[in-house]
Order: structure tokens, then sequence, then C-alpha cells
């Protein structure tokens, strides 16, 4: 190998592409309603006929909810913004610094700005000979972590040249992760807590069914089909969201009957349940004055951990006799985190 070809060979980067949900440009309710609509209208989430598809979305939900959703963010909003945009700018930053210069770390939204186009545009102006996809969702969904990926593959393979890819679709299994997760929780003094709550956010159970026909598997019963990973359930949300809470408890040495798994955000009674406000007025309504609540399927504060366990279960506990419901902080841009994602990354270009 001649020096100018060693010389471009050394200058070759590592491209990291996060992806995130996404998040609307403000809480205005032009703005919410754009993001709900490029949301909301992808076939991934709302998975039935287009037409009925588009009537629905275009004509029943995001006419009734931009204004309602856009007070709520409102609420959240901060001087610099959204929350999820600002942790996960500071992610990408730190994250840039833990792995150097023979790496280059963007952040892109499947949702709004800044966008996944504009995130691989800047990776493919320092031509990385490879990407690495890592969609910031623990647990694997196809309406979240299944659309990030599709739509970077299909951005990128209209490119002339393809570089090399690694996919990191789950991650929950990972113990950095879950160190992550226990080194957050310390902040917190549980032995004052009588009640520890695991709010996933919710999915249409025929996503979990759909999920298990892929590996022919039997279709999901929402039973003990779940109590343990295997080859046909590995990318089944509910299984793989149990199975943290599970490696949670563990680890922070929570006893049984202290905590329950549930699911948040529902649309309406065909989604995965147990629901957590559910949860949490039933536990309140026994006795339990003081709930912990941990979100382990978002690695971001954002609506629905700032306000709708924040605000709202908070609301519900004390209504039904509970005293106080604490959030748990997501891993937002914690350095045990940052450790964690390199760990991820580098076991990647290990394997190349």
């Amino acid at each position: 190998m001649n020096l100018v070809a060693l010389v471009v060979k050394n200058n070759m980067k590592t491209g990291i592409l996060l992806i995130n949900l996404g998040t609307p440009d403000s809480p205005s309710t032009s703005d919410v309603r754009k993001y709900l609509t490029e949301f909301l209208n992808d076939p991934r989430v709302i998975d039935i006929n287009p037409v009925g598809r588009f009537l629905l979305v275009n004509g029943v939900i995001v006419p009734f909810r931009a204004s309602k959703s856009a007070k709520l963010y409102q609420h959240i909003w901060t001087d610099k913004g959204s929350p999820l945009l600002i942790h996960g700018q500071n992610l990408k930053a730190k994250l840039q610094t833990a792995l150097g210069n023979d790496f280059v770390v963007e952040l892109g939204m499947r949702y709004q700005s800044p966008s996944i186009e504009t995130a691989l545009n800047k990776l493919k102006e320092q031509h990385v000979e490879k990407i690495v996809i890592l969609p910031l969702y623990p647990q694997y969904a196809s309406s979240s972590t299944g659309s990030s990926i599709e739509k970077a593959i299909e951005l990128i393979k209209s490119w002339e040249v393809t570089p090399s890819l690694e996919i990191i679709s789950k991650f929950y299994d990972q113990p950095s992760f879950i160190d992550s997760m226990v080194e957050v929780a310390k902040q917190y003094k549980l032995e004052e807590y009588d009640h520890f709550l695991f709010s996933y956010h919710g999915l249409p159970e025929r996503h979990i069914q759909k999920s298990s026909a892929h590996y022919g598997a039997n279709t999901c019963n929402f039973g003990k089909c779940c109590d343990v990973i295997n080859s046909n359930n590995q990318y089944c949300y509910r299984a793989a969201s149990l199975e943290t809470t599970r490696q949670l408890v563990k680890r922070l040495s929570i006893p049984e009957g202290k905590y329950s798994s549930a699911f948040q955000s529902r649309l309406n009674d065909k989604w995965l349940k147990p629901y957590s406000d559910k949860i949490v007025a039933e536990k309140a309504a026994r006795g339990i004055k003081r709930m912990l609540v941990f979100s382990p399927a978002f690695v971001a504060d954002c609506l629905e951990t700032i306000y709708e366990i924040g605000v709202e279960y908070n609301e519900i506990f004390r209504k039904h006799g509970g005293e106080k419901i604490q959030l748990v902080q997501s891993l937002n841009d914690h350095p045990r985190w940052v450790k964690a994602l390199k760990e991820m990354i580098l076991k990647t270009k290990t394997s190349a």
C-alpha cells in the first residue's frame, strides 16, 4: 500500500446516526399539527388501509388533537426549546467527545427537525466509510425502530456509493444499558417508596401479533409467552419490556410484589395492558402513598415522561389517596449512558 493510500485509509471515519422519534419545532398549534400529520401518517404507526389512515389522521385525529397537544407541549417547553431535542443534542456532543476523531456523530429525528436526511447528508459530506444506525429505542417496535431504520435505508440507497452499514435495532438486553438505568436510579432513595412502576409506551396489540408472526411463532397471547426471552420473541415489544423490568428489578433488589409493569399513552382499549394510569389509580386506592416511576422505553425526557407521568399521573395518584409519584429521570445525556453507547458502537467496529 503506497503512502497516499495509507493516509486516505487512516482518515476514513465511521458515521454514527442517532435517531429519535421527533418533536414539534415549537409548541404552537401549527407546528404541532405539522408534527402530528407527519407522525401519524406513517404506515408503520397507523397500519391500516392507506385511504382509511388518510381520512382518520387528517380528517379526525389531527384537527381535534393539535390544539390540545400544543397546550401540553407549552407546559414542558423550555427557554432552549424542546427537552427531547436538547437532550439529544447534548448526547450527540458528549458521544462525539467520547468516541474521538475517528467517528462522526449526527442526530436525526424520524419526524420533523433535524431530519434523518439532514443528518445523513452531514455524514455523506464527511465521506464516512461506514455508518452505524442507532435508533434510540431500547425495545424494538415496528412503529418506532422499524420506521426509523426503514427511513434511513430508503435515503441511503439513493447514494451513488453505499457505505458499509451496521444497525443496532435493540439494546434492552445490553448490560451497559441496564447499568445506565441503575446508575440513574441511585439518585433516588428506593427505601422511601411503597411501590415501583415500570411504565412503557403503549402499542396496539395487533403490532405485537404481527411481530410474532414475522418469526413464524405462535401469535403472542399476552401472557406467559413473554416470561422468557427466546429466538421467537426477542423482537416482541411486550416480551422485551417485561425482560427490561426483570433485569432492573434484579439489579435494584426490588422485592416481588412491590413493582408493576404497565403501558401508557393508549388510544383505545385494544392496546397493550395493563394501563399505567389504571395501575396508578389502583395502587393509590389500596393504600400506596409513594410511588417511584421508571420509563425504560424512553432514553430522553419528553412529553410522555415530563407531563404524562410527572403531572397527569401525580394528579390521578393524589385523587385516589396517594401522596406523591416521583418520576425517575430518563438517561438523557448521563455520563454512564454516553459510555454505554460508546461500548455498543465499539462492539460493531470490533465485529466488522
